[in-house]
This record gives C-alpha cells, structure tokens and sequence, in this order.
C-alpha cells in the first residue's frame, strides 16, 4: 500500500482491505466467445487505443477498462487519482484463423510511444503507462520477441511491462467506443476494417 495512503492521503477507496486486492490481482476469469481468444493491452488513453484496435480485420470485440490495480470495482476517478495503480486498457477479442496477436502487437507499437514512463503526450499519471498483459505462455513469448525487436529500434529505452493479465473492470459505458460514437465533439470516427484515417484522440 502506498506510504501516502497509509498516512491518510489520497482516494479513501483505495483503502480497501487485502481481500479486494486479492480480487483484483487475481486473474481475468471473463471467457471469449467460443473460437476466439483475448488480449489486454494499455497504450496511453483508452480512447484512441480501442479505435485503433477495432480497425484491425479478425478483431470482433473491443472494450475499455481498468486492470492491475489493488482496488476492486474502480471508478474513473479512482483510476485518475493515481492511488489504485490501474491501468487505462483495451480488452481484445480476436479470431486467431483471421488475426494474429503478432497483428494486435503491431497495431499496439504503433498507436504509442512506448519509451515514455507513464505518460502518454499530454496525458500523464500510471493509469496511462505502455503495457501487454497477456493470456497464455505464447502471448507472453511474442510480446517479449516483439518488445525486444522494437528496442533494437529505438534509440531510447522501452518502458512497456509485459504481465500476465489480472482481473478486467469495464469501465463506465460512456467510455465504451467513445470515439466511434462521436467523442466530446461528435463527430464520429470510422471502426471500418483496415481504416488508415487519422485518429483524433478527443474526437
């Protein structure tokens, strides 16, 4: 638990007792349709990161929420206070005979920068950290592959964590395909197949 917190500071809720954070820390127990497998990836602000996933052909199911905290049932707001550890994920589901999770892993690589520590061009705090929370022991071989080819890449250090997936929190309805459905603007963005148009982070 964090010092703070102990002292009395920060979001009450993150006060929870061990339990809920064994909950939490515990693994996703939510199954895929039949046939078809998940992923768990953060990248910066869920918004964006889920549009860009629903765009790749063999993706049949996208959705935002929150994972590797220690707060059972988090809110946004106990995500935002940067006192539940969460991060802000997009939860794929994917037909493997259509789509590779070398596929998904090269949609996640490109939608971020993955050298920034917690922090993802204006939007900063943990729930916004790079990160691949994986299913199975082939997630995880790939992931890592993937993760050491793009190093050799860069010229600055990679700070995604590569973990095995915990427990799923769907967010708030609101944030479900936020950009698709208008965003703050409403102007919708385009969830076709294979679509290259810009992604505009607010909408």
């Amino acid at each position: 638990m964090n010092l703070l917190n102990k002292l009395g500071f920060g979001s009450p809720r993150s006060l929870e007792n061990s339990d809920s954070s064994a909950i939490a820390q515990g693994p996703d127990d939510d199954l895929p349709a039949p046939g078809q497998q998940f992923a768990q990836f953060g990248a910066g602000c869920f918004w964006g990161v889920e549009l860009a996933f629903q765009r790749v052909p063999g993706v049949t199911k996208t959705e935002v929420g929150y994972t590797q905290g220690f707060l059972h049932n988090p809110t946004y707001e106990d995500v935002c206070s940067g006192t539940s550890n969460h991060s802000e994920v997009v939860r794929v589901q994917y037909d493997p005979k259509e789509c590779s999770f070398e596929s998904l892993l090269d949609a996640f690589w490109v939608r971020h920068d993955p050298t920034t520590l917690n922090r993802q061009g204006n939007d900063v705090g943990t729930q916004y950290r790079s990160g691949i929370y994986f299913y199975t022991p082939e997630q995880e071989k790939a992931a890592k592959e993937s993760m050491e080819k793009h190093q050799k890449q860069l010229n600055r250090k990679v700070v995604t964590e590569i973990l095995p997936a915990r427990k799923f929190y769907r967010a708030e309805e609101y944030h479900q395909q936020y950009l698709a459905k208008g965003g703050r603007f409403g102007f919708k963005q385009s969830t076709e197949k294979g679509c290259n148009d810009p992604i505009r982070c607010y909408g």
